[in-house]
């Protein structure tokens, strides 16, 4: 369809006036009920249950200030989840918004890109293939479209759409399902062809809505790094819920004091439950992605952020992705000529007819760059010519097939002749047109002549079929080998690298990580292209049809050293990607079409083109590149790394900190001396701890060796045996500090309450050192004045000040059971602590390099 006969479509008031009264085009899921939602979860939290039972016992047992202090406590640790979850959630909203489906309408008379929740009924829109189709519909016009409607009918062969012009009478409505009806349905999937549909429901009127298959209801997975945290959650669970029972039954039995045994029982039960492991995956995943997508780079699967720290190759399109994607006609080569078109400037006649024939094969509402880049230059070089045709009518297209990788049109002129153009691949175009081998062979090497100086090449055919019809596309043969053609010439262009290729490239290399190009374009395009990006070229070029001749392990074998693939059809990427599989690569894949889908779900790591990209790339996909630049995918592994490692530390601070809350809670009871951790204590412990963890490490800063270190094995596991050890050490080494200290002062004639204090000071303060190490780690400590660090010291200086009011504040002191201990005795005991952290510290560095 040309811009000559673009239906106006509604105008943009009409629009407006049809959503006000119909909503907007979504299908209703899962009633989100915001605040009572997340409240009720909160509720069902094991710590909190437990906090509330320590607040209910002190309450039973007549202790109104420390149940009230424990309810002011449960208040506080509802709110500071709350804020973490909500933190999370708008993290989550702003990627939603960058995840709406796209609809291409025509509005006011020309196609614009709307979300598709701003359809109405009444719209015309297009539909392309690889596109989910955006509301029920009547075609009113169509080429050779297929949809796959099996998400409706349960069938998966796609089935033949026909369409039925304005002017013709509706027909009556037909279900799902059957070849050649005019009527497509919302969710169903265009698989070839194109057309435009006039949409009759939207949101849910339509058939998908009116069966309830809502895509906001459908539950999300749990990741296996998920599963494995949540099965860790439950495993402590159980054990401190053995725990607490044999806890609180030993000591009511042995002493008789069943009220702090239970207390005892509880805070051990407190101290026991790793709870933060599944808050911290779900929040650094969800800031995580947050951060990516300011990165250009979406990412649809958290599972994704954790696989790109371990890849190892990146397969990239040339097109779009190394390169700029803006296609200028640079040449238009016949026998008798070879032009460089320049603008403002006519175009000699020995080419007049190459560029009309190139402008009639190429689509006018299509998003092909070649295709803008011709008809731009045509119609600015042909004005006022005969060679341009805008009273002809297209008759039929030939789409481009993976055996034959040209497209044509036939289009009907006013006399009832029927003309034929094709471009594509010059071999296919040679192959339309039977050349002599003599002929085929002197123009092979003039394309790989232009090939060589970066540029892509198409050769272009005319064609006339003998015969007229009544109506388009009558008596039109199948195939256009049915047809006769003419060649007329050859188009170069040229798509100019992306300023920051090069560098991107380079990083990428010195990250370990191999970069791959993988394009449909002739060999000798490629390698001038690769060698600008800076690519390894010395094996060569490795172009489809000798790639279609190597077995599996051939494969196998010319991929561990060719990084330049050319002439690949979208079925060969497959191949590509399994064979460096087979390698033991890690694999991240870039693809846009539909046939890349396979290519992209079986990459580790698949990466789909936000722009050109089809629906079905983008479904099969892990990432979404939003502006398809080559660097955003280094910067994309940069992030992904970066996150992981931080990942990594919190998980080795978690566990440090629960091996000196569980001993304080415990060991005191087994060794015969009064009780030292609290509920209370346990939880000002943890309103330390979860906003570290939240705040402090995902915003930790970025090794600066992150991108100079070859890339993780994808066996290494979020925390490992020896990671886990680390964090048992440090967190051995304060619990022996502090556990000392208690100790110690109860032997030189403390009271109970001032030597708890000093315990829990101790505890406090290497609890926020163990922080700052472990944020260190790695990094030395001017990694704590990097403005990534910001959110610890605002989390000490918050803890600091709590400290300090639980001892110098006389009711609070009272409530926590503290004394006012020395000076001396507090300078002694952070001496310990700091150098109990510092020791720890340092042995699991020492560790870390000995690995």
């Amino acid at each position: 369809m040309t811009d000559a006969n673009l239906p106006s479509g509604l105008t943009t008031e009409q629009a407006r006036q049809r959503l006000a009264a119909c909503g907007p085009n979504e299908l209703r899921g899962r009633e989100d009920a915001g605040l009572a939602a997340l409240l009720r979860g909160l509720f069902g939290e094991p710590m909190f249950l437990l906090l509330l039972a320590a607040a209910g016992l002190y309450l039973a047992f007549g202790d109104l200030g420390e149940g009230l202090l424990l309810a002011g406590f449960a208040v506080v640790t509802l709110g500071l989840t709350f804020f973490q979850e909500r933190r999370s959630a708008r993290a989550l909203d702003a990627l939603r918004e960058l995840t709406v489906p796209q609809v291409r309408a025509i509005r006011d008379g020309r196609v614009q890109r709307l979300p598709a929740h701003d359809l109405v009924p009444g719209d015309l829109f297009l539909v392309g293939e690889g596109e989910r189709i955006a509301a029920d519909a009547l075609l009113r016009d169509a080429a050779g479209l297929s949809v796959d409607e099996s998400l409706l009918t349960g069938e998966s062969v796609p089935v033949r759409k026909t369409a039925v012009p304005a002017a013709e009478p509706l027909p009556p409505a037909a279900p799902p399902g059957g070849d050649d009806a005019p009527w497509v349905f919302a969710s169903t999937l265009a698989v070839a062809g194109h057309g435009l549909a006039e949409a009759v429901a939207t949101g849910p009127r339509t058939e998908v809505g009116r069966i309830g298959a809502a895509l906001a209801g459908i539950a999300t997975e749990a990741t296996p790094l998920q599963r494995q945290l949540g099965r860790l959650v439950r495993l402590f669970g159980g054990v401190a819920f053995v725990g607490c029972v044999l806890l609180a039954a030993w000591w009511g039995l042995s002493r008789g004091d069943w009220r702090q045994g239970l207390l005892s029982a509880i805070a051990l039960g407190m101290g026991m439950l790793p709870e933060e492991f599944p808050m911290v995956l779900a929040i650094f995943m969800a800031l995580g992605a947050w951060r990516m997508a300011r990165l250009q780079v979406l990412a649809r699967r958290p599972a994704v952020i954790e696989a790109l720290g371990a890849v190892t190759v990146l397969c990239v399109d040339k097109t779009g992705t190394l390169t700029e994607n803006r296609m200028q006609l640079r040449r238009l080569v016949t026998d008798k000529a070879d032009v460089e078109p320049r603008p403002g400037e006519a175009l000699p006649e020995d080419v007049h007819r190459l560029a009309e024939y190139a402008m009639l094969a190429s689509q006018r509402d299509g998003l092909d760059p070649m295709d803008r880049a011709v008809l731009a230059v045509g119609d600015a070089a042909l004005a006022g010519t005969e060679h341009l045709h805008p009273d002809w009518r297209l008759a039929r297209e030939y789409p481009l097939t993976p055996g034959l990788l040209a497209m044509a049109q036939a289009w009907t002129a006013q006399d009832g002749g029927r003309w034929l153009a094709a471009k594509g691949a010059p071999e296919a175009i040679f192959d339309l047109c039977h050349l002599v081998p003599a002929r085929r062979e002197a123009l092979l090497e003039r394309v790989r002549r232009l090939a060589a100086d970066g540029l892509r090449v198409l050769a272009v055919a005319e064609g006339r079929h003998d015969g007229r019809a009544d109506h388009d596309g009558a008596a039109l043969p199948e195939h256009p080998h049915g047809h006769g053609f003419a060649l007329l010439g050859l188009l170069g262009f040229a798509d100019p690298l992306r300023a920051s290729v090069p560098a991107a490239v380079a990083e990428a290399r010195s990250a370990g990580i191999a970069v791959a190009m993988i394009t449909g374009d002739h060999a000798a395009t490629a390698a001038a292209i690769a060698t600008q990006a800076g690519l390894d070229t010395a094996a060569g070029v490795l172009a489809g049809p000798e790639l279609e001749a190597l077995d599996d392990a051939a494969l196998a074998a010319a991929v561990r050293t060719v990084r330049v693939f050319a002439r690949v059809s979208p079925a060969q990427k497959l191949r590509l990607v399994e064979a460096f599989k087979r390698n033991g690569e890690t694999v991240a894949m870039t693809g846009d079409g539909v046939n890349d889908a396979p290519a992209l779900k079986a990459a580790h790591v698949g990466i789909a083109m936000g722009g050109r990209g089809t629906d079905v790339a983008r479904e099969a996909a892990g990432l979404v590149l939003l502006d398809e630049d080559f660097s955003r995918i280094v910067a994309g592994v940069r992030m992904g790394r970066r996150i992981f490692d931080n990942l990594r530390k919190v998980m080795v601070y978690i566990t440090a900190i629960h091996v000196p809350v569980v001993g304080l809670a415990l060991l005191p009871l087994l060794f015969g001396l009064p009780p030292l951790m609290l509920p209370a204590h346990v939880v000002l412990t943890e309103m330390v701890i979860d906003p570290a963890c939240s705040l402090a490490f995902e915003g930790a800063p970025e090794d600066p060796r992150v991108m100079r270190r070859p890339p993780r094995r994808a066996s290494d596991g979020l925390l490992g045996i020896g990671l886990l050890l680390e964090g048992l050490l440090q967190g051995a080494a304060l619990l022996a500090t502090t556990l000392a200290v208690y100790a110690l002062a109860l032997h030189a004639g403390r009271l109970e309450d001032e030597a708890r204090a000093l315990a829990v000071v101790g505890l406090t303060v290497g609890n926020l050192m163990l922080v700052a190490a472990n944020i260190a780690a790695g990094l030395g400590p001017r990694a704590l004045l990097e403005p990534g660090a910001r959110a610890f010291w605002a989390v000490a200086a918050a803890a600091a000040a709590a400290l300090a009011a639980t001892l110098l504040w006389p009711p609070l002191r009272g409530l926590l059971h503290f004394g006012l201990p020395s000076a001396a005795d507090l300078g002694a005991t952070l001496l310990a602590v700091a150098l109990a952290v510092g020791v720890g510290a340092g042995v699991a560095a020492w560790g870390r390099s000995h690995q």
